[in-house]
């Protein structure tokens, strides 16, 4: 198979949602359908024994959420599917957004109970703002919810998007019988709890077939009544909307019972866009240049806690990428050459010895990679679009246990390098500061510094507002100005000095007091630091 039939292959996307709304379910049960797994695992289930591949984070399974994202490939018709499941929680949305640069397209998951919730909205900012196209699966229909035709509404408004059935439920909660799919035309018939593949189908010759009636009895007459609006009001499908972002498709079913889950998949994997071209600093890099090229969008630190292993996530963007292979790693203009990069089913992996566009493969990673970092087989340009957020919550490390301060400090280090919170360090009492961008972040430091590292420590509340670089084109200045607040003044990891403003007021005074020094709120002033010293 040549280059370009390889990345016509590839279907790289994020599944994403509010908390709760079935997101990781939704995944366990695609991963069954693919093959890559025989039994699906439940987040939050009494009936389900077992654990979910993409939760496999000791906290994740404690807590039923999930707090990384997770990266898994298989194959299913014939394609070669890049599954990312993500994040739910707003505190841990930062790894959710960075996850939606590295993909081609998106599920979005709706509690079909629960309806268009704050996260959902603001997940759908971030897909409309780069125009990724999107699919949404409305979820739980084995549970009384709200009216399909009020969803609909509900989605358009809350979501800014057209939106158009390609699949109908018929009935819902105790009396759900299935779901009849617009696209192709057949019924699929409801039978609980499918942690297995189960074929429900049943043939049909079009919405007047007398099987409706023996199968649905009165059910049958609402449906035909419900399709004949839908066709009134709604053109046929309009591929071509739906890759330009304009038009999300909506696809009703139950992820907890294995149902509506395979005319997803199966439309997805027809509808759903190859790999797409990829904006640098320097011009867009087209997925079938035959130069290799890629960017780091996660880190992860002790994937298996038995080895200490650290990896580097990359999407792979043009080229092919070769085990043993020296590449440039343009942020630190060195060549570097990888012997293990691996493919991913959650924790499990396999070594690969080739990779190309739309592909996320892992690199083992010593120290040398930061969030955004790009390689190339030598051309010199940045990934952009990679962000980093300012944090808003900020506590201070304690150590609990002395005797383990290097295993504390190594911890601290490696776990803020995977890009959810940063460590600011103060000169002054050497105190250690951290931000994130939600306070549950901090009971995962905590956790995976014990039972990863087995350091013990807390976090302690600290009086910050907001934590912003600052630079002067002059020196004497800049030394003036960390003097007179030397007690707020820290470095960041990569030796930048920060401003630790303790209020908004003290924030606003400091600027118009000292206007020759320059406050930095964004990732971006971190970029240009890095360009200038390429």
């Amino acid at each position: 198979m040549d280059y370009a039939d390889e990345i016509q292959k590839r279907r790289t996307f994020a599944i994403i949602s509010h908390p709760d709304a079935g997101k990781t379910t939704l995944t366990e049960k695609i991963l069954l359908f693919g093959g890559a797994i025989q039994v699906a695992g439940a987040v939050k289930s009494n009936k389900i024994r077992k654990s979910t591949a993409s939760d496999f984070m000791d906290i994740e399974r404690q807590r039923g959420i999930s707090v990384a994202t997770s990266v898994m490939g298989f194959e299913y018709n014939g394609l070669k599917i890049n599954l990312l499941d993500t994040p739910g929680h707003k505190d841990f949305a930062e790894d959710t957004y960075r996850t939606l640069t590295a993909v081609d397209s998106v599920i979005l998951v709706v509690d079909c109970v629960k309806g268009v919730e704050e996260q959902t909205e603001n997940l759908m900012q971030v897909c409309r703002m780069r125009n990724t196209p999107v699919i949404i699966f409305v979820n739980k229909l084995d549970r009384e919810g709200r009216s399909p035709f009020e969803l609909l509404d509900e989605l358009e408004t809350k979501l800014a998007i057209h939106v158009q059935p390609l699949s109908w439920p018929i009935s819902m909660g105790t009396s759900f019988k299935g779901v009849y799919n617009l696209y192709n035309r057949s019924l699929y018939l409801f039978r609980p709890g499918g942690v297995t593949v189960a074929d429900n189908v049943l043939e049909i010759n079009g919405i007047d077939d007398p099987v409706l009636d023996r199968q649905l009895g009165d059910y049958a007459v609402q449906l035909r009544q419900d399709v004949e609006l839908i066709e009134g009001t709604h053109n046929p499908f309009d591929v071509n909307a739906y890759l330009r972002g304009e038009l999300a498709p909506v696809f009703f079913g139950s992820a907890i019972n294995n149902f509506g889950v395979k005319e997803l998949l199966d439309t997805f994997t027809e509808v759903a866009p190859t790999p797409g071209s990829r904006p640098t600093d320097q011009r867009v890099v087209d997925p079938g240049e035959k130069s290799f090229s890629g960017f780091v969008f996660k880190i992860h630190a002790n994937l298996d806690p038995r080895h200490r292993d650290r990896i580097a996530f990359i999407r792979i963007c043009s080229g092919k990428f070769e085990r043993n292979k020296m590449f440039l790693h343009v942020r630190m203009n060195k060549n570097i050459r990888f012997t293990s990069p691996a493919s991913f089913l959650g924790a499990r992996k396999s070594i690969i010895d080739e990779a190309f566009p739309g592909d996320v493969i892992g690199l083992y990673d010593t120290g040398n990679f930061k969030i955004g970092d790009t390689l190339t087989e030598g051309e010199k340009f940045m990934f952009q679009g990679i962000p980093t957020f300012s944090p808003e919550v900020f506590k201070e490390l304690v150590n609990l246990d002395p005797s383990k301060s290097k295993q504390l400090s190594k911890g601290i280090e490696q776990l803020t390098d995977e890009g959810v919170a940063q460590l600011f360090t103060q000169q002054q009492g050497n105190r250690r500061i951290v931000g994130t961008v939600g306070v549950l972040q901090f009971d995962v430091l905590q956790y995976r510094l014990e039972h990863e590292y087995g350091a013990k420590c807390r976090f302690d509340q600290n009086a910050v507002h907001k934590a912003c670089w600052i630079t002067a084109a002059d020196a004497g200045e800049m030394e003036k100005f960390c003097r007179f607040k030397s007690d707020r003044i820290a470095t960041d990891k990569d030796g930048n000095i920060v401003f630790l403003a303790e209020s908004a007021w003290v924030l606003r005074n400091m600027i118009e007091a000292y206007p020759e020094i320059k406050f930095h709120f964004t990732s971006e002033f971190k970029r240009e630091m890095q360009e200038s010293k390429r």
